[in-house]
């Protein structure tokens, strides 16, 4: 049975990253078939995640709250349901996932889309003060040729996200027929079980793993910068015998901004470091994630009630969340430096065009090894897109992309260096930058220097870390991210 489960589970696994290849291949904008902004998984008839191809961690985290959403609808055997709303199941707007039913349970992609409507270009509004400012709000719906029709008229560049959710389709299509096959070849009870016994292995992996670990309870506090000015999460981490909770209690009630985050982005982050520090080699399933508790009060920055806005929440409260939680766990465990702790989020765009692109920067450095430069760190896992791509596509113009040499912590380990990213606009357009750790570098540990802040320029005049703006053709906007914390 153990050689048998090993090859059910590759299969899985395999169906799962091939869904990945082909939503990537198929796509249209450049978020998705160039950055590869997007996520693929498998799900078993009760809603619990069972293989995932390795993509964006903030996606797959939420992903089991989606699928219970969509489940509560009573889908059919030939139904795909589309959703994008933050409090059922979503991260924030322009992330639209796809929930089909498979023979044995669910297949679920989620793609960062380059425009879900809204007050900007690109739907990552700086200022946004309520969900509906950032785009159109879908809960679970069954998606059919009408449902898409309606929904794409609401949006920019409609004929690209028509685009966009037919390669999702085609990764669904492909899951279905895929998990068919593998029924048919070894039996649909076989693949259930191999299902069931995935998720037991790794729950016992990482409980094992977590219990390896010193018991005791340790805090940390950190700060986003918000508009309105700092911002305090909070967090208690407890490790008692093979269980991890997580408290956020004491955080900063939730903002008229979109630091805001849902529930589900909150479990993300606190599964990817758990996931960290336990047994990162494990399969990836919802067993890695039952160990962990996460309480976070109600109506707090990291479990927001709607309207609230939540576009940044997604990208930048969970790059904090990490920090910190990783920052709580640095008080028994050896963990690394703070990384840039931001994903520079820059849209570009107007009624013809937009185009999204985060960028990378320094991570920390840890006991043994400098910090990696210009990578995407925590929640992000993206490519940058190609300079040809992107001059290809739009009226842009990539004017320098380079590292920020020095920018990476001192220490007996270097923190790695974050970037420098200039684009040049052809056209009138609208910007928005949403980002943080321009005010508060990135932390060494053990004696380790901080790495440098980030800076955003328009033209050489500095811009706010949250900010919008018109662009006129010839305008630059340079992008300076981050670097990593030193260690020792």
């Amino acid at each position: 049975m153990r050689i048998e489960l090993q090859v059910l589970g590759a299969a899985l696994r395999s169906i799962a990253d091939e869904m990945g290849a082909v939503l990537v291949r198929s796509a249209f904008s450049a978020n998705i078939k160039e950055r590869r902004d997007c996520s693929t998984a498998l799900f078993d008839e009760r809603g619990r995640m069972i293989a995932q191809a390795e993509h964006i961690p903030v996606h797959l985290g939420a992903m089991p709250d989606a699928v219970a959403a969509v489940r509560r609808q009573n889908p059919g055997p030939a139904d795909t349901f589309i959703l994008n709303d933050p409090y059922t199941g979503g991260t924030h707007l322009p992330d639209v996932t796809l929930v089909s039913r498979t023979q044995v349970g669910f297949a679920v992609t989620r793609a960062h889309h380059a425009d879900v409507g809204g007050l900007e270009p690109g739907s990552m509004p700086a200022e946004s003060r309520n969900l509906e400012e950032e785009g159109v709000v879908i809960p679970p719906t069954r998606l059919d040729e009408d449902v898409l029709a309606r929904l794409v008229a609401q949006m920019r560049n409609p004929e690209e996200r028509r685009g966009d959710l037919r390669a999702q389709l085609a990764a669904h299509r492909l899951a279905e027929r895929r998990l068919a096959e593998l029924c048919e070849r070894r039996g649909r009870e076989a693949v259930g079980a191999a299902m069931d016994e995935l998720y037991a292995y790794s729950e016992r992996a990482v409980r094992a793993a977590i219990a390896a670990l010193p018991d005791g309870r340790w805090e940390a506090e950190d700060v986003l910068e918000a508009r309105e000015g700092e911002l305090t999460i909070r967090a208690a981490v407890t490790v008692a015998g093979d269980e991890i909770e997580i408290d956020f209690t004491g955080s900063s009630p939730q903002h008229a901004g979109n630091l805001n985050c849902p529930l589900s982005v909150t479990r993300s982050a606190c599964f990817f470091v758990v996931r960290c520090v336990s047994d990162p080699d494990v399969p990836a399933s919802g067993g890695a994630f039952a160990p962990v508790s996460v309480r976070a009060p109600a109506g707090s920055l990291v479990n927001a009630r709607p309207p609230a806005a939540v576009a940044a929440g997604n990208v930048e409260t969970s790059c904090r969340i990490v920090d910190l939680v990783f920052a709580a766990l640095g008080h028994a465990l050896d963990v690394p430096a703070q990384g840039q702790g931001t994903m520079n989020n820059v849209t570009l765009g107007n009624d013809r065009f937009t185009y999204y692109e985060t960028i990378g920067g320094g991570q920390g450095a840890c006991r043994d090894a400098d910090g990696p430069s210009a990578v995407h760190v925590t929640m992000s896992n993206t490519l940058s897109t190609p300079t040809e791509a992107l001059e290809l596509a739009y009226p842009l113009r990539v004017r320098r992309h380079a590292l920020r040499l020095g920018s990476g912590g001192a220490g007996a380990h270097r923190g790695g260096d974050g970037v420098v990213r200039e684009l040049e606009a052809l056209e009138p357009c609208r910007i928005s930058i949403v980002s943080d750790r321009r005010l508060r570098a990135p932390q060494g540990a053990h004696g380790g220097g901080p790495g440098a802040t980030g800076r955003n320029l328009l033209n050489g005049r500095e811009l706010p870390g949250k900010s919008s703006a018109d662009l006129e053709p010839g305008d630059v906007v340079s992008i300076e991210t981050p670097g990593g914390g030193g260690y020792g």
